[in-house]
């Protein structure tokens, strides 16, 4: 196997130089010689996707140029588009830059795939063309949080069964007006401190409360502000996906009309889609069994 990763070593580096590309993404928890990973790591266009953080801090010493993705089972296809995500959302990568992809799975235990992505122009891994500014209206880190949470939600569901719902976050004043309770909202009268989803507690009462019917509201900074919140904003697009349900619907409408971000996950599908002015950004499927 480590002959393979090689190979495929060599192939991304020769590919990289010949489209002038600006990194080279790369999926470290593949590699088990933590001295070619610390090798790797003086290389300034190399950015290290893992699932085991800690490892590569800890162990190989490695401790910039990570994006950390949650520990729960994704396509190839599936694990680069959160890099990607990951990467606009964190400043690593921006619209317009070209990356290669460097993934495989755990089961075969080497690379297996090189995949080149043109932020802004490819379709398969970023839906819209427009590639929005994530950090221009909230706190990179509260996103990822979100998003990691969301594809947590949407692996494994909650006590084994699916799980649908919608995280809005940032611009929460005009979600607010824009929205109205269903239920009693679980989150109100507590301290700022108690409900941000920065803390890992909390993160186990939004799994316990995403079986509510109703959006959570999120502000920039991560103070979940509501939950069980009907998003009352009218979808006026007529090119809008057929087929898929209210939820998207729902988030296609609140963010069409506030600066908000919205992540929906399909009870129905376990899907999770990432929307921004009224459109689909990202699609991450749940990888079939």
């Amino acid at each position: 196997m480590q002959a393979l990763n090689k190979i495929f070593l060599e192939s991304a580096n020769s590919i990289y130089s010949g489209i002038n590309a600006k990194n080279i993404f790369l999926y470290a928890d593949l590699i088990s010689d933590y001295k070619l990973l610390k090798e790797l790591s003086k290389k300034e266009e190399i950015i290290f996707v893992t699932k085991n953080e800690d490892i590569l801090h800890k162990q190989v010493g490695i401790d910039r140029n990570i994006i950390d993705i949650p520990n729960v089972e994704f396509s190839r296809i599936g694990l680069i588009k959160i890099a990607v995500m990951k990467g606009l959302s964190s400043g690593l990568v921006k619209d317009g830059d070209k990356i290669v992809c460097v993934a495989g799975t755990r089961k075969i235990g080497s690379f297996d795939s090189i995949v080149v992505v043109d932020i802004g122009k490819e379709f398969e891994i970023l839906t819209s063309s427009s590639v929005p500014d994530i950090a221009e209206n909230l706190k990179p880190e509260v996103f990822e949080v979100v998003l990691n949470l969301s594809l947590e939600l949407a692996g494994q569901g909650r006590e084994g069964k699916p799980v649908g719902t919608i995280f809005v976050i940032g611009d929460h004043e005009k979600v607010l007006q824009l929205s109205r309770q269903m239920i009693i909202n679980p989150f109100q009268g507590y301290p700022e401190e108690e409900r941000n989803i920065m803390d890992p507690a909390l993160r186990e009462t939004i799994r316990e409360f995403s079986a509510l019917d109703g959006a959570f509201v999120i502000r920039e900074d991560g103070v979940v502000m509501a939950a069980g919140r009907h998003l009352s904003a009218a979808l006026e697009k007529e090119d809008f996906p057929h087929g898929l349900g209210s939820r998207h619907v729902a988030a296609a409408g609140i963010t069409s009309v506030t600066d908000a971000m919205a992540i929906v996950i399909s009870e129905s599908t376990g899907d999770v889609r990432i929307f921004k002015k009224g459109n689909i950004f990202m699609e991450i499927e749940k990888p079939v069994k």
